[in-house]
């Protein structure tokens, strides 16, 4: 670690606090899901973020009442509620006014809590979204593209994984970026170049440190061949000349990225020196597998799939997720905020 780099070993007790620096409006569309009550319950008590929960407002407030939130802190709103429909379907006819979708396709999504959350992120009157817990990732992008949208240049939406290693582990204390690990199957050089951008400038927000960036492959520097490692190759030139201050390098195996002796060995005068902290993998299934591998066997905790590329944050959660991860994941997009 350069002493310019943040120290890390504090990186998930110290999200709340950070997030509680500037309050965020935070929209919930889960609002009846128990497991967000328990998150809302430590984000109102400690002041991290504003959350606004979807649902039934009678139910919802004896929940929180429940589990032991004052539901006057909280605001509430009914997705059946009419004007909040009809917002959300003319922000829906606005958004696909140059595709041929029925008005009652349409209508049939504005009553739908994560197209409504999309709504209220996309025009501005909410920071951001976490949803998922209940719900598909497909469900969550697809409200996030069509609501909120990508960002001005970006033509991909993608997604991290943000493995956390205590200071005890032997990878630790450390927090990597492992993408796209939830939503573009078979990316092609220019979407994983774009992935990694994308990466670099979420983890900006939410860590904080240098991104050094490792493209990964069953490759080093040609050391195999293939047409994925030419992707790869491809992916590293693409990337370069959109971020060229950032440290990045690729085709990379696993160990030349991360072990610096390793990378001396192998990919000799890599920018990256075995010390990176951005792994961009070739596909979704090697990157899905890797998260859910390190997260069960490596004893990583896994925050995301943070979606990124978007206009605005709307972040996805893991149906497994539990209260502590989605308090963490709206820390994070709290902090994606701008």
């Amino acid at each position: 670690m350069t002493e310019a780099e943040p120290d890390l070993s504090g990186f998930l007790e110290g999200l709340p606090g950070r997030a509680a620096a500037r309050p965020r409006r935070l929209v919930l569309p889960e609002g009846a899901e128990p497991r967000i009550h328990a998150a809302v319950r430590t984000a109102v008590r400690q002041g991290i973020f504003r959350p606004v929960l979807l649902g039934h407002p009678t139910e919802v407030r004896e929940a929180l009442r429940h589990s032991g939130t004052d539901p006057d802190a909280v605001e509430v709103v009914d997705p059946t509620d009419a004007e909040l429909v009809e917002r959300t379907l003319a922000w829906l006819l606005e958004r696909r006014a140059r595709r041929s979708d029925a008005t009652s396709r349409l209508r049939k999504w504005a009553a739908d809590p994560l197209m409504q959350a999309g709504m209220l992120v996309g025009s501005g009157a909410a920071d951001g979204a976490v949803a998922g817990c209940a719900r598909t990732t497909a469900d969550v992008v697809r409200a996030a593209l069509t609501c909120v949208g990508l960002a001005e240049e970006m033509h991909t939406l993608s997604s991290s994984f943000y493995m956390v290693f205590p200071a005890g582990h032997r990878a630790g204390p450390a927090v990597l970026s492992f993408t796209d690990a939830g939503v573009v199957p078979h990316p092609d050089a220019r979407q994983l170049a774009e992935i990694a951008t994308a990466a670099v400038r979420a983890r900006r927000r939410i860590v904080g440190d240098r991104a050094r960036v490792a493209f990964l492959s069953y490759s080093t520097h040609g050391s195999a061949r293939g047409p994925s490692v030419d992707v790869v190759r491809e992916a590293v030139s693409v990337f370069r000349s959109l971020m060229p201050d950032v440290a990045a390098d690729g085709e990379l195996q696993g160990d030349a990225a991360l072990v610096p002796a390793v990378s001396e060995r192998k990919a000799p005068g890599s920018p990256v020196e075995g010390r990176a902290n951005v792994l961009v993998f070739p596909d979704l299934d090697a990157a899905n597998l890797s998260y859910k591998l390190v997260q069960h066997l490596g004893g990583a905790v896994a925050l995301g799939p943070v979606l990124q590329g978007l206009r605005r944050p709307f972040n996805d959660l893991s149906r497994g997720a539990t209260a502590e991860d989605i308090l963490s994941v709206a820390c994070i997009t709290a902090l994606m905020a701008a």
